[in-house]
This record gives C-alpha cells, sequence and structure tokens, in this order.
C-alpha cells in the first residue's frame, strides 16, 4: 500500500499487507479469518507455539513487532496489558512504530489506558502514520465466529477506511477522537461486571432457597433478567465449567483502568468497585487464569455453600 494513494485507495488483499502482534485466545481467531480473507500477514508472538496454528495457515514470522511492521501497511495488536501495548508499539528499539513506514496504519485491539491510546495516536502522526485504537467485545466466541463488536477511537476517514478489515472481525462502531474507543470498551466492563454480579447473586439465592438453580436459570431466561451473560455462562458455571474465555486477570486489569479513569474524573461507581473486589479475592485464591464466570466461587465461599454440579440447560 504505497503511502502516496494510502488515502484513497481501498484496502484489498492484493494492496495491502497486514501485521498482527498477539496470537492469544483472541488473537489467534481474529487473524486467521484475515489470512482466509486472502491477506498477506506476518505475525509477531512472544510465545511461539501459540502462532503456530497461524503460520500452519500461511502466515509469515517476525521477529520483533518492529521487523513485523517493516513488512506491514497495516499492524494490529491485541496483547494482555497496557505495559505490553507501550511495548510492542512504542518501545524504541523494537516497537511497531518505529518499523512501519510513512501512511501506515496501527490498530490496537487490546483493552487499554484511554490516554494511552491518545499517546499512541499523537506519537504515529509525529511519523505520518495513523493510529485507532479498536478495542473489542464478544469473547473467543464472537473471535472464532467474526461476530466482535468493536469500538474504534480516532480519525474518521481512517477507521473508514479500514472496514473491509473490521468487516473479517465483527462490526465496527466509531466512538469518536483517539481513546474514545477504550472509553467505550471500559464502560462495556463494567455493565458487564455489575450483570455478572447479579447474575451469581441470583444463582447463590435460588440455591439457598431450595429452588434447582437449572429450572431457575431456564425459567428467567425468557424474562427481564434474561441476558446474553446469562445464556452464555449460566449453564458452564452449573457444570463447573470455569474454564477461561476470558481471564479473570484480564478482567481484574480492565476493572483497574475503569476505576483509576473513576478517579480522574471524580465518578463514583460502588458496583464496579465491588465487582472489582471480589475478583480481586479470586486472583488470592490462586484462581487469576480461571475464566470471569468464576466469581460463582468468590459469593459461595463468602456464603459457605456449594452449587452443586448440574447438567441442567
Amino acid at each position: 500500500m504505497a503511502a502516496a494513494t494510502a488515502a484513497t485507495d481501498p484496502i484489498t488483499p492484493s494492496n495491502t499487507r497486514l501485521g498482527w502482534i498477539g496470537t492469544g485466545v483472541m488473537g489467534r481467531s481474529m487473524c486467521a479469518h484475515l489470512i482466509n480473507a486472502g491477506y498477506t500477514v506476518t505475525v509477531f508472538n512472544r510465545t511461539l507455539s501459540k502462532a503456530q496454528p497461524l503460520l500452519d495457515m500461511g502466515a509469515h514470522l517476525a521477529d520483533s513487532p518492529r521487523a513485523l511492521a517493516s513488512q506491514s501497511d497495516v499492524v494490529f495488536s491485541i496483547v494482555g496489558f497496557p505495559s505490553d501495548v507501550r511495548s510492542v508499539l512504542l518501545d524504541l528499539s523494537s516497537g511497531a512504530l518505529h518499523g512501519l513506514h510513512p501512511g501506515g496504519i496501527v490498530v490496537d485491539m487490546t483493552t487499554s489506558d484511554p490516554s494511552l491510546a491518545v499517546e499512541i495516536s499523537a506519537a504515529a502522526a509525529s511519523k505520518n502514520c495513523s493510529a485507532i485504537d479498536a478495542p473489542v467485545s464478544g469473547g473467543d466466541r464472537g473471535a472464532k465466529n467474526g461476530t466482535l463488536a468493536i469500538f474504534a477511537g480516532g480519525e474518521r476517514s481512517i477507521i473508514d477506511r479500514l472496514t473491509p478489515l473490521f468487516n473479517c472481525l465483527g462490526k465496527v462502531n466509531f466512538m469518536g477522537e483517539p481513546g474514545k474507543g477504550q472509553y467505550a470498551k471500559l464502560a462495556n466492563q463494567i455493565t458487564i461486571a455489575s450483570t455478572m454480579v447479579g447474575l451469581v447473586e441470583g444463582m447463590v439465592y435460588a440455591h439457598k432457597s431450595g429452588l434447582d438453580v437449572g429450572l431457575y436459570l431456564n425459567a428467567i431466561s425468557a424474562g427481564a433478567a434474561g441476558s446474553k451473560l446469562l445464556d452464555f455462562y449460566g449453564s458452564r458455571i452449573l457444570r463447573r465449567d470455569f474454564e477461561a474465555r476470558f481471564y479473570v486477570c484480564h478482567f481484574v486489569k480492565d476493572l483497574g483502568i475503569c476505576l483509576r479513569e473513576c478517579e480522574k474524573m471524580g465518578l463514583a461507581l460502588p458496583g464496579l468497585a465491588l465487582a472489582q473486589q471480589l475478583y480481586l479475592s479470586l486472583i488470592a485464591h490462586g484462581e487469576g487464569n480461571l475464566g470471569t464466570q468464576a466469581l460463582i466461587l468468590a459469593l459461595e465461599r463468602l456464603n459457605n455453600v456449594r452449587l452443586e454440579s448440574s447438567t441442567s440447560p
């Protein structure tokens, strides 16, 4: 994708080389959609084994984010923590922005600090490049199915040009200037946290009152208490299936960012603070690598109860 035509040429597999940094639970499936769409993709991941399925599909391997960016027109990143984002994009010796050619675009899909998204955007602009913050919601199922909700912040014209790529991953939503994609994702996480607390509290209450919890969940699913979280996690909780679709440790990271932003805004959100404390207790018990549905364990410990394992829907 030549810099001179970057602002006008539509993005297609024949004129746009892609780079993908981060091939974990989410990134691997997302990157695979772009490979399947015919794009030439170069990948980087600190743990090579996690990138191997993409290499088997035809992706190329780079030994650093900088080397990856030098071979790419659009670079995507989805890593664990803001410190990882800073390292893979801004590091002076190995960061992707220092290998990207003028006219290139960085798309960070990690849930991260809004202020860091603004910093990355400014750093990209200083190199005649562009940066978009585009965190996602939908979990590993949305990543596998290409149905993620994408919250995009940055220059609208750049986001519009990236639509063919975003369409491979899900539905893009323009949220505003740099950083606004991150703010939207954090608001999303606040909503999920309080909803999850309500779900597991209801389940513990139903159990303690003597209800069949499987029947209870089925009954409320069609009413006002029904939700995607209930549909996706209710039966998993009953089966004691705590495999991570989204890790507790990463959710605690997200909620911590939310709380810091609330402090900056002078905003009191007690439900958010409570959820963060309950999830922190899971980490204290060595359960940070479980999925977010493991919140039931915190409520069981608080109340000295244990929901019976069930195969109920």
